[in-house]
């Protein structure tokens, strides 16, 4: 549950803990939606990044004509909190289980859900053809874990449309932008792949009204000559890797773990934040398990469940000593905790992670 009282500052509380400054997140939030306006691309951020109530209420009142979420979970958790425009950009395979939990989400909000078989097509018909949902096609635009080639999504369209469903277009998920140096090529690809998979359901007499793509690297690169909405999910905060592939600088990280030093020796310091608060995850390319936002040269060089070892340039700072770290990847990080400290002008408040662990 949220507690939206403003309290004293983050002095006060033990670490560690997910600290958001809500001015640097609410700065994140409009810059890209006022880069968005006008252009012709709608914004439908993935809050999947965040499973915060109260944030997605600002992207919605920014600008944001709805949601994605990854699970029917978070569609469950955002539906019963007043958001009626939900996509759940993930090739579900329907079950009866899901069926039910899926018409709960539709008679509370407009749904969209995505396919990328004609198997899952038919399997979706069965289980909800009935319901007034709309239906997008996933196309592989290199990231190569789901979706359709671009040029057969026409096919996998017709089979949806055979099946009774409701078509409406295609979306993709440019994955491999997480690479450094990379991100125009990518975004490059993401409006190929998604032009040529327009043209497939174009010639099955289908029109792709829907041309989704998009994530926090690519999303400035997005072609609004072939693209009609973007799903970044990142951006409201920022992390270590958006950081190192040149997608922000350090005051665009609005969430931090707030660790404390519990040893130090020469260069090389332990604070009190292991994985099982920063997350493990590290890209080959990283150059940590994390970024110290206070100490940009500093090293995350090892990483357990409770102690975040790291090295300095030079003398490390002693035990008790406060520092900030930007997770690498703050989607996982966020589904470690239970609330999220918002540290605005007013003071300190907590915002409960909503959707943790709605995984399923």
């Amino acid at each position: 549950m949220s507690d939206t009282t403003a309290h004293s500052g983050l002095d006060g509380l033990d670490t560690p803990f997910l600290a958001v400054d809500l001015a640097v997140m609410d700065r994140n939030i409009e810059r890209l939606a006022g880069r968005l306006r006008g252009t012709g691309i709608r914004l439908r951020p993935h809050a999947k990044s965040h499973k915060c109530i109260e944030i997605a209420r600002r992207q919605i009142d920014s600008g944001a004509i709805g949601l994605t979420v990854a699970t029917v979970g978070e569609a469950e958790v955002f539906a019963e909190a007043g958001f009626i425009d939900l996509f759940i950009a993930y090739p579900l395979w329907v079950t009866a289980q899901k069926a039910r939990r899926l018409r709960q989400v539709a008679s509370r909000a407009a749904l969209r859900v995505a396919v990328d078989s004609a198997a899952g097509a038919q399997q979706l018909a069965e289980h909800l053809g009935d319901l007034p949902i709309t239906v997008v096609i996933e196309v592989d635009s290199g990231h190569h874990r789901t979706g359709v080639a671009p040029d057969q999504a026409g096919p996998v369209a017709a089979a949806a449309r055979s099946a009774g469903l409701n078509v409406v277009g295609i979306f993709t998920f440019p994955g491999h932008g997480y690479t450094p140096g990379h991100r125009a090529e990518v975004a490059a690809q993401e409006s190929h792949a998604l032009d040529t998979a327009a043209a497939s359901l174009r010639a099955q007499g289908i029109d792709p009204s829907v041309r989704s793509g998009g994530s926090t690297p690519t999303v400035g690169a997005a072609d609004d000559t072939v693209l009609t909405e973007v799903r970044p999910g990142v951006y409201p905060f920022n992390d270590a890797q958006q950081l190192e592939l040149d997608v922000c600088t350090l005051d665009d990280i609005a969430l931090s773990a707030v660790t404390t030093v519990v040893h130090a020796r020469g260069r090389t310091a332990v604070v009190d934040a292991g994985s099982k608060i920063l997350g493990a995850d590290r890209p080959g390319w990283a150059t940590g398990f994390g970024r110290v936002i206070d100490e940009p040269d500093a090293r995350i060089v090892a990483l357990s469940e409770h102690h975040a070892t790291i090295e300095f340039p030079s003398a490390a700072p002693p035990p008790g000593t406060r520092l900030r770290v930007a997770p690498n990847h703050l989607c996982n990080a966020v589904n470690l905790v239970d609330s999220l400290v918002i540290d605005a002008a007013d003071g300190v408040r907590h915002w409960a992670v909503a959707a943790r662990g709605a995984n399923t």
